[in-house]
C-alpha cells in the first residue's frame, strides 16, 4: 500500500466517523467537547509519564489544547475541575448582571437628570 492510498483510507474513515464535515471552503475539522472528567484523566496520563505526542493522539486533542488544559486544570481532581468550571460560569453570570444593572443605572440617572 503506498502513502497516497494509505491516506485516502484515512480520510474515508474520518468521514464515516463524522469528525470531517464539508464546508463553504473545503472540508472542516469537527470539533469535540470533553467532559472535565475526560480532561483530568487526559491530564492525570500526563503526570503519570506518557509523552504528550502520544497522549495527545490517542485523545485526538492538539498539543496546544493539552498545555490550556493543563494550565486551567492542572493538579485538580475531577470534582475540584467540576466545581471550579461551576464557579467561572456563575461570575461570569453575575459580572454580565452587574453591567446590565449598571448600564440601567445610569440610563435613569440621565433621565433623572433630564427631568430636573
Amino acid at each position: 500500500m503506498t502513502g497516497t492510498q494509505k491516506t485516502e483510507g484515512t480520510l474515508k474513515e474520518i468521514f464515516a466517523a463524522g469528525l470531517l464535515v464539508p464546508a463553504d471552503r473545503g472540508l472542516v475539522v469537527k470539533r469535540k467537547r470533553f467532559s472535565v472528567e475526560q480532561i483530568t484523566r487526559i491530564l492525570k496520563h500526563g503526570e503519570l509519564g506518557t509523552p504528550i505526542a502520544i497522549l495527545c493522539c490517542q485523545s485526538g486533542i492538539a498539543e496546544q489544547s493539552h498545555y490550556r488544559y493543563k494550565k486551567t486544570y492542572g493538579g485538580l481532581e475531577p470534582s475540584e475541575a467540576r466545581e471550579l468550571k461551576q464557579l467561572r460560569e456563575e461570575n461570569t453570570k453575575v459580572k454580565r448582571l452587574v453591567a446590565d444593572l449598571s448600564l440601567e443605572d445610569s440610563m435613569l440617572q440621565d433621565v433623572l437628570q433630564n427631568i430636573r
